[in-house]
Order: C-alpha cells, then sequence, then structure tokens
C-alpha cells in the first residue's frame, strides 16, 4: 500500500518554508562585465555550522510519474543547493520536522531555468529528475563529521504529475 501525493509547480511562495527557489524575476540588480551582463545577487541563504562551500556535478538517471518516495533525507550541518545544468525538470519531495520525524510531506515540479537552496536541516527527497537524465551542479558542505540522516517510510508514497 502506498500513500498518495500530488507534485504542485514549484514557486517561490510555496516553497519558502523549505528554502529558495532560485530563478530570474525581474530586472538585474547591477549590470557588469561592461554592460553585457545582469547580476541577479545573492539568490539562495548558503548556510554552514562548519567547513566550506563545494561545488559538485551530480549525474542523475531519469524517473518518472508515478514517483515512488520510500525515504527522505536531510542534512544539519549545511543547506544544499541544486542547479540543473540540462533543464531537466526535477521533482522537489520536502517535509515539515516534528521531533525528528518528516510529517506533512510536499511535492513540487521545477520548471525550466529553476534551481533549488534546501535549508539546512531540511528533509527532503532524493534528487529526481523527471523525464530524462539529469546534470546537477550541487553546492553543499565539505567538511568533517557526519551531515546526512535518512528516514525510511513505513508505507511509501508515489507522487502522480501536476
Amino acid at each position: 500500500m502506498s500513500r498518495t501525493l500530488t507534485a504542485a509547480p514549484l514557486t517561490a511562495a510555496a516553497f519558502a518554508p523549505y528554502g529558495e527557489v532560485i530563478e530570474l524575476s525581474g530586472a538585474p540588480d547591477k549590470m557588469i562585465n561592461q554592460g553585457l551582463c545582469g547580476r541577479h545577487h545573492d539568490l539562495a541563504r548558503l548556510d554552514f555550522a562548519d567547513g566550506r562551500a563545494g561545488i559538485s556535478l551530480f549525474d542523475a538517471k531519469a524517473r518518472h510519474f508515478p514517483c515512488p518516495v520510500e525515504m527522505v533525507e536531510r542534512h544539519p550541518e549545511g543547506s544544499q543547493a541544486f542547479i540543473p545544468v540540462n533543464n531537466v525538470p526535477m521533482l522537489v519531495v520536502v517535509a515539515e520536522d516534528a521531533n525528528g520525524t518528516p510529517v506533512n510531506l510536499r511535492a513540487f515540479l521545477s520548471a525550466p531555468g529553476q534551481s533549488i537552496n534546501l535549508h539546512r536541516n531540511t528533509w527532503h527527497g532524493v534528487l529526481t529528475p523527471i523525464g530524462a537524465p539529469g546534470l546537477y551542479a550541487v553546492v553543499d558542505r565539505i567538511g568533517d563529521g557526519a551531515n546526512l540522516e535518512e528516514f525510511w517510510f513505513d508505507e511509501p508514497f508515489v507522487v502522480t504529475e501536476p
């Protein structure tokens, strides 16, 4: 048996409790590079207890709807940003925390041009490109000590398309 979630479009307002949606919105904060490049400045809050920010590339296999969610994870020592390199939409599953247990799961589907930054200690599903393999630049904490907690559901969730 499984529980069903329907993915919603990813919006900054709906995602705000879990992190930031990183996307172009409005005019650039300033023009740089001889006026040929608009800088949209400081779009996500990177937050690390210790260590340093690192940039990695993640090469993820395609998933499809309906998409099972058997577990979520969180990173208590640092935020984590996912920036699609090849514009493949991603399914983003997040949850609130109730004394160490993920509750009230929500599912979002990104649009081309959208990236996310998950706040430190936010329960979230694994990287899930939808429809095609996805390549992502990931900005997260590099440092000593455990920075991963997993929670496996007794009964999985199944996410359906919007």
